[in-house]
């Protein structure tokens, strides 16, 4: 038998296609292919042996060989100018200024959407719960269908109409009678009122008196653009397109639109299945490991904690040299456009990290606030997973940018998505200026809402009167047509020499410190320096000064003027590395112990800081520092 006949034999039954056996012969450049033939090598049996293991091994690589994904744009053009203006985008994957509402025929609202799922699963599993220490449990769609449609034949009985002037409210925690409620209403056109459960009295009493709820729009204008996330994952071609055996697991807010979007438009839409966790964030990893999801919706705040934890569980030389340089080898492989879980670092490094978070994710979404790009870049490549960012804001149904398929580049929110045009406006004040590239983030397009609920003040000061919504947010775009977020023009002050300061910037590079999980950074226009309000991350902060020959617990740590200071230092040093200005480097700290929570009025239930609350409870320490430190 001829060399290329056998060749050709082998690639037949190992099913390598013509491309690949050209990639084969790109490795034997020097072989006379067209009249070469075993009988005249004089080689050894060993020899042949040899390089008949050499090529199966080619032949198998070939085959197996990890592939990079075909990104659905030029990465290098992400967005284009609309009408020729470089500060207004829109996103490449149209083919003209017109913008995507709908990805589905079928498919205009909510229930829309469910139907859809209705009819590719089925019977199949839909809305899974558990109790302490059992599997998972499952109602199926069918199931889900039936128990919405006797609620909402319900409350027709007990009164209620079946239009979009009927408004109920949901008060609960996430759990599957949430999702049968919210259909209930929409199966017979009513309309809801989600309720945050963590909600105090007050601002329960004050959503339950806003009056005249029939005059909010019906649901169907809150929650029509499905191309919000649809138009991202059907792109892909197939990387990222959700599927029935999809699972995810609900525990961010249902009462949030960022949720909403991800259960109705990611999941139910497709026929997927939603498990929710215990209700106990404590125990949210045990869920996680339980259910074993494939979709993971995330807060940064959340990958922060992960990031320190697997760095944290590696203390000797070794394992932590090893580990950055599984780390590295995976980003080169990242950088190639290949994302896999099965490499050699996966199964040697890797594989515990995975396994915590049930083994099975194929894609992470994370959203709501700024996250590090040395943490993105760390979880992408010890994940083994696709990991996005979005960026986007309640007032726009959750969405405006999303990160292009492919592009696992990090600094940056992505492209606007199908359904958004993004543009940046001049702030003076702070000398941002969109001709040069940077200014607030603008947002128009069907996915911007209409208006607030009664209150034109707070409407007029949100959109502007070509519909365009102000986000507050500054904004950069890249030369590749994505937007990196730089900035807030919400919550900015002067410090009394002049100086404009964005705390929330600020925060996000404090919190990169190893010994911080919250932050709350102060200024006043009467002082001309900053404090701040830290809570330490309790898991490490013990440890983390033990390291620097300080004992104590985490409540007398706080109080030990020693490791404020180390604190102090620390933060300072992250500070500088990130390139704050000297006048945006706090000058005090307080070391409180106790977390910023929903529980006690400090956070919004999306996990925002109450500043306005934060500033009243810690009045006491923020006047003293002031009267304490120098100017």
């Amino acid at each position: 038998m001829h060399f290329q006949e056998w060749l050709r034999s082998l690639r037949s039954s190992a099913g390598i296609k013509s491309s690949e056996s050209e990639d084969f012969w790109s490795l034997l450049p020097t072989l006379p292919v067209s009249s070469f033939s075993l009988s005249s090598l004089s080689l050894s049996p060993s020899s042949l042996l040899g390089l008949g293991a050499l090529a199966s091994l080619t032949a198998y690589w070939l085959v197996y060989r990890p592939r990079p994904m075909r990104p659905p744009c030029d990465l290098q053009a992400q967005s284009v100018a609309v009408d020729g203006d470089p500060s207004c985008r829109r996103s490449a994957l149209l083919k003209d200024d017109s913008l995507l509402e709908f990805y589905y025929d079928d498919t205009r609202t909510f229930y829309d959407m469910f139907q859809r799922g209705l009819r590719i699963a089925g019977d199949c599993p839909c809305l899974g719960y558990r109790k302490p220490g059992q599997p998972y449990q499952w109602i199926s769609y069918t199931e889900v269908a039936e128990k919405a449609r006797l609620l909402g034949s319900g409350l027709l009985a007990k009164g209620c109409q079946p239009n979009p002037q009927q408004f109920v409210g949901i008060f609960a925690p996430n759990r599957p009678e949430w999702v049968i409620s919210e259909l209930g209403c929409y199966t017979y056109s009513m309309a809801v009122v989600p309720l945050y459960d963590t909600l105090g009295p007050e601002a329960m009493v004050h959503i339950l008196n806003m009056g005249e709820l029939h005059r909010m729009p019906p649901p169907e204008l809150l929650s029509l653009p499905c191309a919000l996330l649809i138009s991202s994952l059907v792109s892909s071609q197939g990387s990222f397109v959700i599927r029935q055996e999809d699972v995810s697991i609900s525990y961010l807010p249902l009462a949030h639109m960022f949720e909403r979007m991800i259960q109705v438009v990611s999941m139910f839409c497709h026929g997927a299945r939603v498990g929710f966790y215990q209700g106990d964030i404590s125990l949210l990893m045990d869920d996680i490991k339980t259910l074993k999801p494939t979709f993971f919706p995330v807060v940064p705040r959340l990958l922060n904690r992960i990031y320190d934890k697997i760095l944290g569980s590696v203390t000797s030389p070794l394992r932590r040299a090893l580990l950055h340089y599984a780390v590295r080898r995976k980003q080169a492989e990242l950088s190639s456009g290949v994302v896999r879980n099965n490499s050699l670092w996966d199964k040697l490094v890797f594989n515990r990290i995975q396994a915590n978070l049930g083994g099975n994710l194929r894609f992470v979404l994370t959203a709501s606030a700024p996250i590090s790009p040395t943490v993105l870049s760390f979880l992408r490549a010890t994940l083994g997973c696709l990991i996005f960012e979005g960026y986007g804001q309640t007032e726009c149904t959750a969405g405006c940018t999303f990160s292009m398929p492919g592009d696992w580049s990090a600094g940056h929110v992505g492209a606007p998505l199908p359904c958004a045009m993004v543009k940046l406006v001049d702030i003076p004040d702070m000398n941002y200026y969109a001709k040069n590239g940077d200014g607030e983030i603008c947002v128009q397009g069907p996915s911007v809402f209409r208006g607030y609920l009664k209150d034109a003040e707070r409407t007029s000061e949100a959109l502007d009167s070509d519909g365009w919504l102000h986000t507050g947010d500054v904004g950069q775009w890249l030369p590749n047509g994505t937007l990196r977020i730089i900035d807030r023009k919400k919550h900015i002050f002067k410090l009394s020499q002049g100086e404009y300061i964005a705390p929330e910037k600020i925060e996000n590079v404090y919190m990169r410190c190893v010994p911080v999980l919250q932050v709350f950074v102060h200024g006043d226009s009467l002082q001309s320096f900053l404090i701040g309000i830290v809570v330490p991350d309790p898991e490490v902060f013990v440890d983390w000064a033990k390291d620097r020959g300080i004992v104590g617990s985490h409540e007398e740590l706080c109080q030990n003027p020693d490791v404020k200071k180390a604190v102090l230092e620390d933060m300072r040093a992250v500070g500088k590395e990130a390139g704050l200005k000297s006048f945006e480097q706090v000058k005090d700290l307080h070391l409180h112990p106790e977390t910023f929570s929903v529980a006690n009025g400090l956070l919004t239930p999306t996990m925002k800081s109450r500043r306005a609350d934060i500033r009243r409870v810690f009045q006491e320490q923020i006047s003293s520092m002031y009267s304490k430190t120098a100017i």
